[in-house]
């Protein structure tokens, strides 16, 4: 028995250092950050990529931050998306339901091709990690912008 105990330990280390060089480590404040683009968000947007997809890791990750009054575009993903709030108050709401606010410390689970928008509150800015997996080379499919009447002004 410790002989195939000593097989099955061995063949799990070989096989994980065929993915890793070692480890990586990315320093707060050395990420790209980028202002969101006008015909994906309305207001004042930042995002900075935390991690991108990378084989085998096929998943990715930006922090985003709104300013009051500032909100995605509806928009779906392939694979879903979760939303990690971690900073400020906002607003998420899926086509079809009321808008949900989400505070710090919530988890949204977004199911692949469920049609939403996410954002601040007309008064609060928000920040959230938004992780979603790549499927078929894309991670997110953009629509169109959320009304002010959408969006409750």
């Amino acid at each position: 028995m410790n002989g195939l105990r000593a097989l099955t330990l061995a063949t799990a280390l070989l096989s994980g250092a065929a993915f890793a060089d070692g480890m990586e480590i990315s320093k707060n404040g050395t990420r790209d950050t980028f202002i969101g683009a006008a015909d994906k968000f309305t207001g004042d947007v930042y995002v900075e990529m935390v991690f991108p997809n990378k084989e085998p890791f096929a998943v990715n990750s930006g922090k985003v931050t709104f300013l009051p009054g500032a909100r995605s575009n509806w928009h779906t993903h392939p694979a879903g998306q979760m939303l990690v709030v971690t900073d400020g108050k906002g607003w998420v709401q899926e086509e079809g339901k009321e808008k949900v606010v989400m505070e710090p410390g919530d988890v949204v689970w977004c199911p692949p091709g469920v049609k939403h928008w996410h954002g601040a509150t007309d008064k609060t800015a928000v920040t959230h990690y938004a992780i979603q997996q790549m499927e078929g080379g894309t991670n997110v499919t953009w629509m169109e912008a959320v009304t002010d009447e959408q969006y409750g002004h």
